[in-house]
């Protein structure tokens, strides 16, 4: 009877600790990845301004778009629950929105890059709601949604 209700209070326990490891492994298997495309494609010019800084008439120009969406692992839902609690900065959801934020950009640079461009202007970063956690006050998974889109064009050559 006392094993049964040991178990009982352990399970969620090591659930939690289980999530712990698991989510810690996956972002910093992320964030590696992330910072080894970023130096790859560190040669792509980015801006934010809507005009082609030193662009190539002859080469033309497109619009292209990508999508980004990362939940939250139970965890950190968990601890941000917690810290919503008694008010602050939840640092695991920042660290998120930042981690789709970069993916969001690198994905627009590799698109880019495939297409044989050389630059982006006028780039764009647009939150969306997928989860419906606006609406949904019983908590539930957090995600972050990402809509990203800028121009690509050819710089001048030299």
């Amino acid at each position: 009877m006392t094993g049964l209700l040991i178990l009982w209070l352990l399970a969620p326990l090591l659930l939690l600790a289980a999530g712990l490891f698991i989510g810690t492994l996956v972002e910093r298997r992320h964030l590696s990845d992330l910072q080894r495309r970023e130096a790859q494609l560190d040669s792509i010019f980015v801006t934010d301004v809507g005009d082609f800084f030193a662009g190539d008439p002859a080469g033309g120009a497109t619009l292209i778009v990508s999508e980004v969406v990362i939940a939250s692992d139970y965890f950190k839902t968990f601890a941000a629950g917690l810290r919503g609690l008694i008010g602050g900065e939840i640092r695991s959801y920042v660290s998120m929105t930042t981690r789709a934020h970069r993916e969001a950009l690198l994905r627009l640079k590799e698109q880019a890059q495939r297409d044989g461009y050389d630059a982006l202007c006028n780039v764009r970063l647009d939150s969306a709601d997928v989860g419906g956690n606006v609406h949904n006050k019983k908590g539930g998974l957090v995600m972050v949604a990402l809509l990203a889109s800028a121009t690509a064009y050819r710089r001048r050559r030299r």
